[in-house]
């Protein structure tokens, strides 16, 4: 088929159709010439046409780009850079390899390590990446595919924007939350092949399938981690039982930062994966959820100056990748993952900006979590710059106002930033998760710093400026322990991860209360469940955003693996089984969120302040197993408060008051009740208590008189009811 070579125009980045053909744009400031081809199937390794770009006519500035009248939506390319090799210059140009659109909406494939081709190098050579490949990579069956965009019918839908008080988030993957259940099948093609079936577990139809159960845990959002197209095999570990390669099943590799995983979908046609997504999308919104991304834009996984050149390596590693000053030819490693992205370069900086856009214009989704996003705070010679960084130009792009913005405040060179981003942006408190563990363990000297953070780590936010709802508390998350391992296990068991037990956070602040793992001892069983729900309870009574890990509800184990990025197998897959199994848990978990959702005083706007209010009630009190006693000592386990269920604007008693004791001893103590005017106070949690009088509902909360016995290892839960006076 001929297609017509013309000048075609520097913006947008990417591939652009029209009716009558596709526009291409690459940036690449150090490439001396770039060629196009496109190609008649993605495994194709000759193209059907090919286009060297005039270095006059077919570039503007640093941006080379060329209009090809007669291509269509679903054609297949990639680039060949052509451009000086020297690593130690920071210059890794091949023209040898076919590399993809870093604005490619989708991508056919998987791009694999395994293979020679993969390398700008020749791995075998004693010099390795000082070394140059001469094999042709377009064997591959990696190609950029054109993409349009306006195809598809939203319908009615736009974005939810829950209340950022409001919020609670649930954290997933997308292909393990449902991967177990053989149940999800359906027709393939129920017209022409009605007796062929197609999995959708482990895709975007299968979370789908389990609107129902996230409906009724009470969660509002649903916070997917990467689907960025990624390299499962950036992974070189070898399981040490089956001797079989290990993959880097979590998505934190990725490679195109417009592109869907296309492994998320089930099975349907090249390209189908976007249209796919944003069919999800649609329909999680009609089910009430917000779809959050989790993001990884600190670095790609083309890794270390030893990895493949996929992309952005062989376009302009220069520009792509923070290089070392002192020898360009190895990699700034802030990420831990080898390489670091160069985020605060202008035109990278756009890249990121434009890629948050699209999935926002395009793809509808509601907001974003930033992996290791203190690295998007720093400048290119490592200072922390957060204020005038790409953190700063997200928080007031006009395009993503309005989206929740929210940080892995952290990266792996050290750099601890939590409560230090700019005004607009919410973060992962890390802090909250480790001072809640610490006090329910029972560690020494924790309960001022419990306290901190359960009312919303004012220490944090208040100083400039930001609200309690820019906490996004945690005690658990996909890296590290699940919230049953996390009472199951005193130290990690990652030896299956190949790594000899090297990867992995070594403290953990878990206990596993007598036995270490799985057990049949009553007591331990009981007293592990019990723990369970104080970390439940504690979570959902803090200010700020709670958000649950996957399975959590139903008492979800990975053995005690906390860093299972590598198995896609039972050890991370979610067993539905457990939420029978665990019906306790699940109960638990979800009466206790949508009592939060009931209580407006558990979502606080500002910050405590410990004043009087309304009829001179302070809008949070402080207690010990006395009435205004709290005992802030190194050696006190015990912590009670009371948020005043009045409005700190109107004077009006807009709720109920909330009391919480939390108990960490390991002997009961008795905790005399605070009295409240004309009011009085009713049971609704007690931890110590088996399902069902764990939780009561507020309607039958039995009345609690002048003092109660919190038992060791418990939390108490009361809500104040008007005393309805006699009439005469």
């Amino acid at each position: 088929m001929p297609y017509l070579p013309l000048r075609g125009r520097p913006l947008p980045f990417g591939a652009t159709p029209d009716e009558k053909g596709v526009n291409f744009s690459l940036f690449s400031k150090n490439a001396v010439n770039v060629i196009i081809e496109l190609f008649q199937n993605f495994y194709d390794e000759t193209p059907i046409f090919s286009y060297s770009f005039h270095p006059v006519h077919n570039k503007t500035g640093d941006v080379w780009h060329v209009y090809l009248e007669g291509v269509a939506p679903g054609a297949f390319y990639g680039y060949r850079v052509f451009g000086p090799y020297l690593p130690e210059f920071g210059h890794r140009f091949n023209p040898n390899k076919l590399l993809t659109d870093p604005y490619a909406k989708a991508n056919s494939g998987e791009y694999l390590w395994d293979h020679e081709y993969a390398y700008g190098y020749d791995k075998n050579a004693p010099a390795k990446d000082l070394s140059f490949s001469d094999i042709d990579s377009a064997k591959s069956h990696v190609k950029s595919i054109v993409i349009a965009d306006d195809a598809f019918d939203w319908e009615d839908d736009k974005p939810l924007r829950y209340p950022m008080k409001d919020t609670i988030i649930y954290e997933m993957h997308v292909r393990l939350f449902t991967k177990s259940c053989r149940e999800l099948t359906k027709i393939a093609d129920p017209d022409n092949h009605p007796d062929e079936t197609a999995s959708i577990a482990g895709t975007f139809d299968g979370i789908l399938e389990k609107t129902d159960h996230l409906r009724r845990l009470g969660v509002t959002s649903i916070e997917l981690m990467p689907i960025f197209e990624f390299n499962p095999d950036a992974n070189i570990h070898v399981h040490p039982e089956t001797g079989k390669r290990l993959k880097n099943i979590w998505g934190y590799d990725p490679l195109a930062f417009f592109s869907v995983e296309a492994s998320y979908t089930p099975g349907i046609g090249i390209g189908e994966q976007v249209r796919c997504f944003k069919n999800f999308v649609k329909k999680m919104h009609k089910a009430g959820f917000e779809i959050i991304l989790d993001v990884v834009f600190n670095h790609t996984g083309e890794g270390n100056h030893e990895g493949p050149t996929l992309s952005f390596r062989g376009i302009d590693n220069e520009i792509y990748y923070l290089l070392t000053p002192s020898d360009k030819r190895f990699y700034e490693n802030y990420s831990g993952c080898g390489n670091t992205f160069n985020c605060n370069h202008p035109v990278v900086k756009q890249l990121i900006i434009d890629s948050l856009r699209y999935w926002v214009t395009q793809m509808h989704v509601d907001g974003f979590r930033f992996d290791l996003a203190a690295i998007l705070g720093r400048a290119p010679d490592g200072r922390w710059i957060g204020d005038v960084s790409l953190l700063k130009d997200i928080a007031e792009d006009p395009v993503l106002a309005g989206t929740k913005l929210i940080a892995e405040g952290w990266d792996a060179a050290g750099g601890y930033f939590v409560g230090d981003f700019p005004k607009g942006w919410a973060e992962w408190n890390g802090k909250f998760r480790d001072a809640v563990r610490r006090f329910v363990r029972g560690d020494d000297g924790m309960v001022p710093e419990l306290a901190t953070r359960l009312a919303g780590s004012s220490d944090l936010y208040n100083k400039s400026g930001r609200k309690p709802f820019d906490s996004i508390n945690f005690i658990t998350a996909h890296d590290g322990f699940t919230l049953m391992d996390l009472v199951s296990y005193s130290q990690k068991h990652n030896r299956l991860n190949g790594e000899n037990e090297r990867d992995g956070t070594n403290e953990n602040y878990s206990h596993n209360h007598g036995t270490e793992g799985e057990t049949q001892n009553p007591t331990i069983l009981r007293l592990r469940v019990q723990q369970i729900k104080n970390f439940i309870t504690l979570l959902n009574v803090s200010q700020g955003i709670p958000m649950v890990l996957m399975g959590d509800e139903m008492g979800r184990t990975q053995k005690g693996n906390n860093n299972a990025y590598c198995h896609d197998d039972p050890t991370t897959w979610v067993d539905w089984s457990l939420k029978e199994k665990h019906r306790e848990i699940w109960e638990f978990y979800s009466n206790m969120i949508h009592f939060r959702k009931r209580h407006e005083c558990l979502r606080r706007e500002h910050f405590f302040t410990g004043k009087r209010i309304g009829l001179g009630v302070r809008d949070i009190t402080w207690h010990g197993v006395k009435p205004f006693q709290p005992d802030w000592s190194h050696v006190s386990h015990t912590l009670a408060f009371v948020i005043s269920g009045e409005d700190l604007d109107t004077f009006q008693a807009r709720d109920n008051d909330i009391y919480v004791a939390a108990n960490a001893f390991s002997s009961d103590l008795t905790f005399e009740l605070p009295l409240m005017p004309r009011k009085e106070w009713h049971r609704i949690v007690d931890t110590s208590l088996p399902f069902p009088y764990d939780f009561i509902s507020e309607s039958d909360a039995p009345l609690v008189r002048r003092e109660y016995v919190v038992k060791a290892r418990s939390v108490l839960l009361l809500i104040s009811k008007r005393v309805m006076l006699p009439t005469s």
